[in-house]
Formats: C-alpha cells, structure tokens, sequence
C-alpha cells in the first residue's frame, strides 16, 4: 500500500524509452498533436549514437544498389533478413536528404555535392560524414530539434524497469527516477530504443550504462528475441591500460589509406576486409607474437587528411601520448556492436501488440551475422521512421473502426 503510494502514474500517446538516434528519429516521425514521453538512462550526451565516428551510408544512385546491397549481405555472411536489407538501401537517399534539412553538416565537395568516404567491405565509397564525429552531428542536430517540439517531454536520469502488460498487450512501461521515484507510464505505444550491450563487456566502444535492458525486459514477458550470440567486436581500437570506455579508431581511417602492422612493421591482414575477419587476423597475430596489441600506421595518410577528417582522433592519440603523423598507434579489437536484439519485423513491430523496438536494442534482420561499416545510424533512422509510420497507420486503422462500428 506505501509503494502504490509512491508511485505516480503518467499518460501520454507514446511512449520511447532511449534519447539516441533512434527514438529521436521516431519523435520526429510522429504527429505534433501526440504527447510523447522520452526516457534517458542517463544525461543526453551518455548515449552510444554520439559516440559513432565513421560516417552514414547512403545509395549513391540506382546504379549502386546491387553493389550495396551485396556488400551488407556478404558482411552479414547473407544471414541478412533481405527485405530489411532492400527497405533501408532504398530509403537511404530520403534520410540523408532529410538530415541535410535540419542541418546535418555533412562534409561536401567544391562543387557542393556530397562528399564519400569508404570503409571496410565497401566496394566503393559511399559513406556520408562529418569530420570523425559523425554521430554526435547528427544526434546533436536531431535533438536539437526534437527539444524544440511542444508535444514531446523529455525525462534524463530514468530508467525504463519493465514494460506493464494487459491481455498479451503492451500499454506502458515501469521506470525509476534518480531519485528513486517510481512511474508507472500508460501510452497505447511504446517504444524502446535503449541501446546495445556493451556495458556487460570488460572492453567495449560503448558507454557502461548500456546493459540490454529492452533485452531483459522481452525476456520476462516471452517476446521474441533474436541473434543474442552475435556480438561485432571492432578490429581497431586505442590500446590502453586505463580502465573505462574503448576509444574507437574508425575504420574510415582504413578507408583513407592507415594499415595494419604487426611488432616487425609487417601487414599481415587486408585493412578493408569486413570487421569480423580484421578482427579475427589481428587477435591471431597477436597470439602469435605474444603481444597485447598491434598496430595501426597513418604512414600512407596526407597530413591535411588526418588534420580534417579525424581531427577528435588525433587529439585523443595525442592525450595519450602518441603522434600518429610521426608514429603508428597501438590498437587493439573491443566490443562494439549488437547485431541480434528484440526481433521485430519490417515495421519495427515486436511479438507483443503495441510495443516497438528500434535502434540497436532491436534485430530487424539488416545486419545479419556481422554488420556492415556505417549502416548502424542509416538502419537506426529507417526503422525508427517506419516504427512511427506503423504507429499512426494502426492508430488510424483503430479510430476507422471504432467510429464505424459506434455509428
């Protein structure tokens, strides 16, 4: 009786839980005159789409969807879901045009035309980016927007706890406040968009406080999950002895001409390989010599390449004590990506009636077995897009037929 005492109940259209790309994108996607919730585990900033260095990719032309569609399924070693695959390739033009229009700043030609970058098991270049910070810019821009909407409530420092389920329905979700105040949050939908797992790594690109909580929660109540075996670990991060978060050498840094060497200065892997199997050479050379990390070398990189493109990255080395303009950097594979998740179809729906799930925290199948550089934030926005489309339509579908049958 004490604890329903503490316990506030709240009523909205939607409710998101995750402040990332994903549930930023699905606020945007939704009506003005829906009353949204959105829930940060955290402060804002503490979200792992901030954290994305490489780039976005994008269909070039119609010329290049074979080409792009075959370097996603044979990075997923074609255990790719292919309608998901084709849905997020032929989209991938509308969500650039339409970062480009809240003010994404991707970088860009003389001639003002977009400029690309290539990374690992790409054919071609088509990656769209910002500096090395392509993440941040576009998460940045994004919530800049979404604060400025009347209709949408954003709570930091609340963590989703449980969903509340009705007759096999899902109709809100449980959360707690830093405070410890406990909620009780009542929407026809929900959203979950909480991220990866990386915290329950020892060595992760990702922030700690990412710990499969949409995961866990699916669980609980038998909706269906799918993959949780396959984990991305990221060939080329900043070696360290200092606890806490990986830092993250983006593979675009590859795509630019940096190499991988071994203790004797030798390539012993092909840099633009896919991530599972740079990863794969890099910890059997290690084994092999012995070693607690290898090398990546800028040698081939310009100058004015590394001051431009990777400027956050060469700051960092320099933190740490290594100049990679006169000296390769110690590297070392981590965690980095969940390519399994809540499984959801193509709309982003789950096995549970009104309860999404979008982002990282979901498995609609793209990525298959491994994911393909740079297609994590197109993938995040397709699918948050079609998850709000999906709500509407079935919100539409409802009023249609509760007014016909009320006449």
């Amino acid at each position: 009786m004490e604890q329903e005492k503490m316990t506030r109940k709240l009523y909205y259209d939607v409710v998101i839980a995750g402040c990332g790309v994903a549930g930023l994108y699905t606020a945007l996607s939704l009506p003005r005159d829906k009353k949204i919730l959105m829930l940060s585990k955290e402060d804002l900033a503490s979200c792992d789409s901030m954290l994305a260095q490489g780039g976005i990719c994008v269909l070039r032309d119609e010329s290049d969807f074979d080409a792009y569609f075959e370097d996603t399924m044979r990075a997923g070693h074609y255990e790719n879901r292919v309608e998901s695959v084709e849905l997020m390739i032929h989209a991938s033009r509308g969500i650039i045009e339409h970062l480009l229009a809240l003010g994404v700043r991707f970088e860009k030609n003389e001639d003002g035309s977009l400029a690309y970058t290539r990374e690992g098991a790409h054919s071609r270049p088509r990656i769209c980016f910002h500096k090395d910070i392509t993440g941040e810019e576009i998460t940045t821009t994004l919530l800049s927007h979404v604060q400025k909407l009347g209709n949408v409530t954003i709570l930091e420092y609340t963590t989703m706890t449980d969903i509340i389920e009705e007759n096999d329905t899902c109709v809100g979700i449980k959360a707690v406040s830093k405070d410890g105040e406990l909620l009780e949050i009542y929407a026809p939908d929900t959203v979950m968009a909480t991220g990866g797992i990386g915290g329950l790594y020892r060595h992760s690109t990702n922030f700690s406080l990412l710990t499969g909580d949409a995961c866990r929660i699916a669980k609980e109540h038998q909706v269906a999950l799918e993959h949780m075996d396959y984990v991305q670990i990221h060939p080329t991060c900043l070696y360290s002895t200092k606890p806490g978060r990986s830092f993250l050498i983006s593979e675009s840094a590859r795509g630019e001409g940096a190499i991988i060497l071994n203790h004797k200065g030798e390539r012993f892997v092909e840099e633009l390989l896919p991530r599972d199997v740079v990863t794969e050479a890099i910890l059997k050379e290690m084994e092999k010599e012995g070693t607690a990390y290898e090398f990546l070398s800028f040698e081939h990189v310009p100058e004015n390449i590394v001051r431009e493109h990777f400027p956050n990255i060469y700051s960092r080395c320099l933190e740490e004590g290594y100049d990679l303009l006169k000296e390769p950097i110690p590297i070392v594979p981590a965690q980095h990506y969940f390519m399994g998740g809540v499984h959801v179809d193509s709309d982003s729906q789950t096995t549970m009636a009104h309860l999404y799930a979008v982002g990282e925290t979901s498995c609609n199948g793209v990525h298959g077995k491994n994911r393909l550089a740079s297609n994590s934030l197109l993938e995040s926005l397709v699918f948050a897009k079609r998850a709000a489309e999906n709500i509407m339509k079935e919100r539409t579908k409802y009023e249609s037929n509760y007014n016909a049958a009320c006449r």
